[in-house]
């Protein structure tokens, strides 16, 4: 089985050296690379058994594709292969939104094709191949929204890739996945990069930075993804992480108003956030 793998940064990357650990039978794991100097890296990091520089050609054989670029480079990409992909063919991506994705393949792709959408959880501050670890996805959920022309052999085909990953498939709604991604991905996300800039930008910076410990490591974590990664899920998903964000500011005003007044119910809210947190944590 071919498997081309289009894009091999951090998600790309990851999954390929997870096939590898896999060792099943049969399968190629094929790379596409835009510049030939990288195929030597590519192969010296074990990421992939082949790289291609034509993505047109690389395709033509393939069983699978994923799509493993930032999402608005998907477009993109669907437009260039649709012409190349053979009958029958699995396509996936990995990007953070999926319901763009979705119209995106509807449009683009021949209906001979078997497109599911695909996210996983799973990620790091870091990016690029060199952060790529096989045991990214172990244990973590992937959500999967497949197109209304996808076959269920294509579904299940998905899936067992997946399940020998070591990540938890989980199908739902494409729509719904954007909404509740924007709650706990996106949104924490911006709040990051939001208080990274209002500290670094202060005249306090320079005694401030002194006093930063792991509190402030840990909330800004997230401004350190790949600005251009996180752009593009802004870009495709605005909608939902505004209503996130008016949300946010609506319970931050409250916040605001209980220190203002220094009004003892902040700790019962205080304590109200704390319960529910630990309820999270104990079902994780």
């Amino acid at each position: 089985m071919h498997i081309v793998v289009i894009g091999l940064g951090l998600i790309g990357g990851s999954l390929g050296l997870a096939l590898h650990e896999v060792h099943e039978p049969g399968w190629d794991v094929i790379g596409y690379v835009r510049r030939p100097e990288l195929a030597a890296q590519m192969l010296s990091l074990g990421v992939v058994d082949r790289v291609e520089t034509n993505l047109r050609q690389v395709v033509q054989e393939a069983d699978i594709v994923v799509v493993a670029t930032p999402v608005v480079a998907v477009r993109e990409v669907l437009s260039q292969i649709s012409g190349s992909i053979p009958r029958g063919c699995v396509v996936t991506d990995t990007a953070s939104t999926k319901f763009q994705v979705m119209e995106w393949a509807e449009e683009l792709l021949p209906p001979t094709v078997n497109f599911i959408g695909g996210h996983p959880m799973a990620g790091k501050e870091t990016y690029g191949v060199q952060a790529a670890e096989a045991s990214l996805f172990r244990g973590r959920m992937w959500c999967l929204t497949p197109s209304r022309r996808a076959s269920p052999a294509s579904v299940k085909q998905i899936t067992s890739i997946l399940d020998k990953a070591g990540a938890i498939p989980l199908v739902m709604d494409a729509r719904e996945h954007d909404n509740l991604v924007a709650g706990i991905s996106h949104l924490p996300m911006l709040l990051s990069a939001a208080l990274t800039s209002v500290t670094t930008s202060s005249s306090s910076w320079q005694a401030m930075s002194r006093l930063a410990a792991s509190g402030y490591r840990d909330l800004t974590r997230l401004a350190a993804g790949s600005p251009e990664v996180n752009s593009d899920i802004c870009i495709t998903n605005k909608e939902a992480i505004v209503s996130w964000i008016d949300q946010f500011i609506d319970e931050l005003e409250e916040y605001r108003a209980l220190v203002g007044a220094g009004d003892e119910r902040l700790q019962h809210k205080l304590a109200a956030a704390n319960r529910a947190r630990q309820q999270w944590l104990d079902k994780t």
